[in-house]
């Protein structure tokens, strides 16, 4: 199987190292890559933009591509995926209509309203509202305030805050670019990632993950796009990932093969678990990251072999995923100056470095002497496996502290709550 992947971060390797353990795989290719993917795969870094659907088209042609799998949800909801399909080729990642799930925060509250799926209270605010109509509608919520860019931000659109003042102003933030913000009433409750696969009403999910949005220790500092992850969720009930299953995605994925708009490919349920269970934050369209790392690691079955059965429409047909009796943990390495204004260009290096078990690349980029630096916010992930998940901490950070890149930082305490016990449903 000749397999094309569309992207370039952390998440896009842990595919490649997954899709090439695969005895399926015969050929892999990836656009545009990045520094650390070459021993996988053939990199096409000037193929194109990946949300260039001629481009995108062009390239598996070129390589006669059996499967491509897209990564990153600009291509998705540009619509590429749409583009690749009408050109004869199987592709992992839902339609540009489907994508909207994630591309409009609105769209997937409809959506869920539909399928009567629990989820936070929300209210659009739209560029052009007055000052006035603006605090109105900052006011009817809080004390906590959840302020969204109702689009697509990399996980960095979101503010969580007590303050009224700091909520407004990110209103104002969002609304400069020409977005709507999307006001929601705040869930209490541990969070979850659950990834799902979909093909129209057929729904497998993956083990349940959690990640760490804020920057820094102890939940402190902005959101990023993710800064750690683990799984499975030792805290989780043990009906839970069958709940958010059939409370959340059958539901979810009925409703859009009602609107004539089938689903097919991964959808990611980010969740709070709240009192009464699970409870919708936000849908994404694709694989999320780094949470994805951390799961693909535990995965036995044939990562080739199932997102093809979901391109070709036999996920049904497909054997229950066998998954290591492990933990797996992810701790990401960010440049100096994420997530505002990452510092970039900066040389990488130690022992570690090189070890493809435990190191997967998202922002590294090659000199045109072979040196690798850094050219983006998160620039490594570093997996850790164990038989416990304290473990697999511990695998995970005595690789990082082997790893240099000047000013760098990352959090020290990736599932350190739960490893003490302090997470409770």
């Amino acid at each position: 199987m000749r397999i094309l992947v569309i992207g370039s971060g952390g998440r896009e390797h842990a595919l490649l190292k997954g899709l090439a353990a695969d005895p399926a795989t015969t050929e892999l290719h990836v656009t545009p890559g990045n520094g650390g993917m070459a021993d996988l795969a053939t990199v096409h870094s000037s193929a194109g933009a990946v949300d260039d659907g001629a481009a995108m088209v062009a390239l598996a042609t070129s390589i006669e591509a059996d499967l491509v799998v897209i990564g990153p949800e600009i291509p998705l909801v540009a619509g590429v995926a749409d583009d690749l399909r009408a050109a004869g080729f199987a592709v992992f990642g839902p339609s540009k209509a489907a994508a909207q799930l994630e591309g409009s925060k609105k769209f997937a509250k409809e959506v869920m309203e539909a399928a009567g799926v629990k989820t936070a209270q929300a209210e659009q605010v739209l560029p052009g509202a007055s000052e006035s109509e603006i605090e109105a509608a900052i006011d009817r919520f809080g004390p906590t305030w959840v302020v969204k860019d109702d689009g697509l931000a990399g996980g960095k659109g979101v503010v969580v805050t007590p303050s009224r003042e700091a909520a407004l102003e990110h209103v104002r933030a969002v609304h400069s670019l020409g977005n709507p913000v999307l006001l929601e009433s705040f869930l209490s409750g541990p969070e979850v990632s659950l990834f799902c696969l979909v093909d129209g009403e057929t729904v497998v999910p993956l083990l349940p993950a959690q990640d760490h949005k804020r920057a820094f220790d102890n939940d402190e500092g902005p959101n990023t796009g993710g800064m750690g992850a683990y799984t499975p969720l030792p805290w989780l009930p043990a009906d839970g990932v069958q709940r958010i299953v059939d409370e959340v995605c059958v539901p979810v994925a009925r409703e859009m093969v009602r609107r004539g708009t089938p689903y097919s490919g991964l959808l990611y349920a980010g969740l709070a678990w709240d009192t009464d269970g699970p409870w919708v934050v936000e849908f994404n369209a694709r694989f999320g990251d780094p949470e994805t790392q951390a799961v693909l690691a535990l995965l036995e079955s044939p990562l080739a072999t199932v997102l093809a059965a979901v391109a070709n429409g036999t996920l049904a047909q497909l054997p229950p995923l066998t998954w290591s009796d492990a933990y797996a943990l992810t701790v990401v390495l960010a440049a100096a100056g994420y997530p505002e204004s990452p510092r970039t260009g900066d040389e990488i290096s130690g022992e570690m470095l090189f070890d493809a078990a435990r190191v997967l690349h998202a922002g590294t980029a090659r000199t045109a002497d072979g040196t690798l630096v850094s050219s983006g916010g998160r620039v490594l992930n570093i997996l850790g496996v164990g038989p416990t998940l304290e473990d697999a901490r511990a695998d995970a950070y005595a690789t990082i502290a082997n790893i240099d890149l000047d000013s760098s930082f990352y959090r020290r305490d990736i599932a350190l709550p739960a490893v003490q016990g302090e997470i409770r449903v």
